[in-house]
């Protein structure tokens, strides 16, 4: 049968799809545009099927605040490449994600699944992925939510382009500090907010990297301590929030700066991107190689 270019236009604009796939749906339909779009979402599920196991390591971070304050998070959103990473479909998604699990006090990433998109049309967050996923030929993965709840201060966040997000619970201070404190932690990435919260794990493993690098030295033992309780210092300087150097007054100490505006960090989660996710290095001379089928062996 003939399929009308009014039918096409009309089941582009419920699905987002294409032109192409959406007169052959249509077609394979006898123009019946809800089978169309029946027999499309059970496409796309086969073609998300397909893709899962493709690594998506680029992405977004999404950060929320709820509107009483009580409530804030963070969400990371991972395509495969950058250039889907801003496309609008992917940052709509996104958005819409982080939007449902603020609404749905979602504070893990699997309960997201099953539940209605914010702002879409009925469809659940797995639901919307899939067909996404068919849309933009690229594996979508909703990998990490974290959520803080009842703060004792305030929330303040910062997003450093869209790969890099910050939440801090402040109490005392104010906006520009915790703005400030916010950007200081997406750039310094420390480990805690205080020496006493370094695992002891951690410690205990710089410590015998410390004393073995003194030990090359040669020095006496209690020289060897000495050097290695300095370095312990300074590591704890380095990795803890308080102990670092404030990125825009490097003479002045985070926990000085606190300290002079009355104010503490709570707590605070930093995300990033594709971090511990590691990465398929292709060679491009070997792949080249191995479809022509040419690999030495």
């Amino acid at each position: 049968m003939a399929i009308s270019a009014a039918l096409v236009k009309e089941l582009r604009e419920r699905t987002g799809a294409g032109m192409m796939e959406c007169k052959k749906a249509l077609l394979e339909t006898d123009g019946d545009i809800d089978a169309a779009i029946e027999a499309m979402r059970k496409s796309g599920q086969a073609k998300a099927a397909k893709k899962a196991g493709r690594v998506a390591a680029d992405g977004v971070v999404e950060l929320r605040v709820a509107d009483d304050g009580n409530a804030a998070l963070m969400v990371e959103v991972n395509s495969e490449t950058d250039f889907v990473a801003k496309d609008e479909n992917f940052a709509g998604f996104a958005a819409a994600v982080a939007d449902t699990a603020l609404e749905r006090a979602i504070d893990e990433e699997g309960a997201l699944a099953a539940q209605p998109l914010a702002g879409g049309a009925g469809e659940t967050v797995e639901e919307a992925r899939q067909a996404l996923i068919a849309k933009i030929g690229e594996n979508v993965a909703v990998r990490r939510v974290h959520r803080l709840d009842a703060p004792e201060g305030r929330f303040h966040t910062y997003r450093h382009g869209v790969r890099i997000g910050v939440l801090v619970e402040l109490v005392g201070g104010d906006e520009t500090l915790g703005r400030d404190i916010a950007m200081h932690i997406a750039a310094s990435n420390p480990l805690c907010i205080a020496a006493e919260d370094v695992p002891a794990d951690a410690l205990e493993q710089e410590r015998e990297i410390f004393k073995a690098q003194a030990l090359e030295s040669g020095k006496p033992a209690n020289i060897i301590d000495k050097i290695t309780e300095g370095r312990m210092r300074k590591y704890l300087e380095e990795v803890t929030l308080l102990g670092q150097a404030f990125v825009k007054d490097p003479d002045t100490r985070v926990g000085d700066l606190l300290k002079s505006q009355g104010a503490e960090v709570k707590r605070f989660i930093r995300m990033e991107v594709g971090e511990g996710i590691e990465k398929k290095v292709e060679n491009f001379a070997d792949e080249v190689k191995a479809q022509a089928g040419q690999v030495e062996t």
